[in-house]
């Protein structure tokens, strides 16, 4: 396995290049990148924010970082593979401007995976704790499995976040615990998404905090079954 990046959200230099969308706000109490929103959660999607890795990847990786739930209700997503529909940089100029509302995300110009995987906005997601993983252009849920992690009263970080895509096959991973596994074999939105941008995505009022981002060049034997 081939390191291709790896930053420990330590401080504010380490944040040179990343791109914030909507209105957020980071900080570094505890020495790692602490999310949260500026907006109140009544301003609803408006006060959602997104906030991008400058660097372009590959198809085949393997995504990791660690991960503190400090404030919930809220949600968590990780985009991946993010590009313009026509293949264009993410950050390109002719691509529609983006500043938090999901809509511009799954309904936009953009292609990408996205993954939530700390889902407790509403009750019925906090009665039962999910993991899914989307599609888009659209709105394509195509996998589903369980979350194991603990209310934020309760967390103990940090939690281990994996995400391995080799070829059409993603498999997410919280604490080597297997959520999901799917191949994406084209019928659903068109042919697999092979490369790009990786982001961190909350709704507020989540806060989040997120250390120790690695993303690795992965072969097939690499990835346990």
């Amino acid at each position: 396995m081939t390191e291709l990046y790896r930053n420990p959200l330590a401080t504010p230099d380490d944040l040179a290049g990343f791109r914030m969308e909507g209105d957020g706000a980071v900080s570094f109490p505890q020495g790692r990148m602490r999310l949260e929103s500026l907006r109140p959660p009544s301003d609803g999607q408006a006060a959602n924010l997104v906030l991008w890795c400058p660097e372009d990847f590959p198809a085949d990786v393997r995504v990791e970082w660690d991960f503190w739930p400090i404030r919930e209700p809220g949600l968590a997503i990780m985009f991946f593979h993010a590009r313009g529909r026509n293949g264009e940089d993410l950050f390109d100029p002719a691509l529609a401007a983006r500043n938090g509302p999901y809509d511009q995300y799954h309904h936009g110009d953009i292609d990408a995976y996205h993954v939530s995987y700390f889902r407790r906005m509403w009750a019925s997601e906090r009665a039962l704790h999910t993991c899914n993983l989307r599609k888009s252009h659209g709105f394509h849920l195509v996998a589903q499995g369980p979350d194991p992690l603990p209310a934020a009263l309760d967390a103990d970080g940090p939690y281990a976040i994996r995400l391995d895509v080799k070829g059409a096959e993603i498999t997410f991973s919280i604490n080597d615990l297997v959520s999901f596994r799917w191949e994406d074999d084209g019928s659903i939105g068109g042919p697999a998404l092979a490369g790009g941008k990786i982001g961190f995505r909350q709704m507020a009022p989540l806060i989040g905090e997120y250390a120790n981002l690695r993303i690795s060049l992965i072969d097939f034997e690499s990835i346990q079954h």
